[in-house]
């Protein structure tokens, strides 16, 4: 079993936690003070989990750490109540921030992927979004989370609606893996990559342009080599259903609803347990009226619905995500780990994402091949790849540095004056700054203060 040093756990949560984190086999050595830390890290090297419910003195603990053991890995558990630790966690050096109700499984992963940092193989993309991480520290996702937990009771159909890149994929995965069919496959098909006879064909096993009704009992047909037989005892998710062709929705809703089928060469009828889950857009409801796709497919990949919420809209994940990702893009290209400065993160969490978390990496690739050797990861860095309206980066021939420099600051001041809606207190914070400069600066730059709420 893997050890973990575990700081500053309440009492009360310790039997429970413990039993949490055996289940995934960790165990757990307790401590409370940076001395005992340090004590037991030179008896024995492990990571510490840092419960940061104290706030300030648990983040010195892990600054102190840093100082002092800067190979130390290091993660910590938050409250939901206070989204903002997760922005100090990650620039204290936090490899991960889980929040409350923590996962045993959740941290057990997080620790395996942490220890083959920069010696694991590059990955498929595939793969990567199997491998990633459900972040929920905004209200926006609280919501979220209780529906995941909700729905992995269930073996019903699960839609789960909302914009591309908004991480549809991997609430559904987190769905599979949570209902704890261990052996089970989690099958994703995107039916917009296929054309009309390949999709069946990946589906199916074979391509048949008829139902198999023929074939004997009224039995939808499959192969072993289908996608479909893989997905046995699991589930198989299926995103941008609209572009499926009627004949594969057809075969699809008949075997959804007769939870039987006829495997193909053997003509042996065998239970058909699959669970169906389904990404869309939000305009998939359209796209049944119009008759785009069948309503008793329809009916039956949604009998749970999930909204995701844009990235926009769950700023105080913004910080997690970004340090996950910025640790994948290091490792995977084998240089030396980055942080974000403050400005940097809060720049970050200030910006648009139209595109959503694939946009948050994108950009966090650009910048990691633009920064050579360790270090952090300033505002400048990242001001050099994007623009804050949302549009490609552009760099303006012509003025001085002076100038350039104070259209980043203009831009920058207000992408943060938008996030906190107005409220100079905030942005202030945010920004590393007294609420006097911030006034200034507004006058000086001519920045509009915005809305407040």
């Amino acid at each position: 079993m893997n050890p973990i040093l575990y700081v500053g756990c309440p009492a009360a949560e310790r039997a429970d936690t413990e039993k949490l984190l055996a289940a995934a086999d960790v165990t757990v050595v307790w401590a409370e003070s940076m001395a005992y830390v340090v004590h037991e890290l030179q008896r024995r090297d492990m990571p510490v989990l840092l419960d940061l419910s104290r706030g300030a003195a648990a983040l010195q603990i892990a600054r102190d750490l840093r100082t002092e053991r800067a190979s130390t890995l290091m993660f910590a558990v938050v409250d939901s109540r206070r989204p903002d630790l997760t922005t100090e966690a990650v620039l204290a050096g936090i490899a991960d921030v889980f929040a409350r109700p923590l996962g045993g499984r959740r941290v057990a992963t997080a620790i395996e992927r942490e220890r083959a940092y920069g010696s694991r193989p590059l990955t498929t993309a595939a793969d990567a979004a199997l491998d990633r991480e459900l972040y929920a520290h905004s209200p926006a996702m609280r919501e979220v989370t209780t529906l995941i937990a909700r729905a992995a009771t269930m073996r019903a159909g699960v839609l789960i609606r909302g914009e591309e890149g908004s991480g549809r994929q991997v609430a559904a995965h987190t769905i599979h893996r949570l209902s704890g069919a261990a052996d089970a496959k989690f099958v994703p098909v995107d039916c917009r990559a296929f054309d009309a006879d390949a999709l069946e064909a990946a589906l199916f096993g074979f391509d048949a342009r008829e139902p198999s009704a023929e074939a004997g009992r009224g039995l939808e047909q499959i192969a072993s080599t289908g996608l479909l037989h893989a997905a046995l005892g699991g589930t198989i998710y299926l995103q941008h259903i609209e572009e499926a062709p009627s004949r594969v929705q057809a075969r699809l809703a008949r075997l959804l609803r007769d939870r039987e089928a006829l495997l193909a060469g053997s003509n042996d009828a065998i239970v058909f347990d699959v669970r169906p889950m389904a990404g869309a857009d939000a305009g998939l409801e359209i796209a049944v009226q119009d008759g785009q796709v069948r309503e008793d497919l329809f009916r039956r990949v949604s009998v749970i619905r999930i909204d995701m919420p844009p990235l926009r809209n769950r700023r105080e994940d913004i910080p997690a995500i970004a340090n996950y990702f910025l640790r994948n893009i290091c490792a995977s290209r084998r240089v030396p780990p980055k942080t974000f400065s403050r400005s940097g993160l809060a720049l970050l969490a200030a910006l648009p994402w139209r595109g959503n978390g694939p946009e948050l990496e994108t950009l966090l690739s650009l910048v990691v091949g633009n920064v050579n050797g360790a270090g952090s990861i300033a505002l400048e860095d990242i001001l050099l790849n994007v623009r804050l309206d949302g549009g490609p980066a552009t760099l303006s021939a012509g003025g001085t540095l002076k100038q350039a420099r104070a259209r980043f600051e203009r831009e920058y001041i207000a992408a943060v004056l938008e996030q906190h809606h107005g409220r100079i207190s905030d942005a202030a914070k945010a920004l590393g700054i007294q609420r006097t400069n911030l006034y200034r600066k507004l006058r000086s730059l001519r920045v509009s203060r915005g809305r407040r709420t």
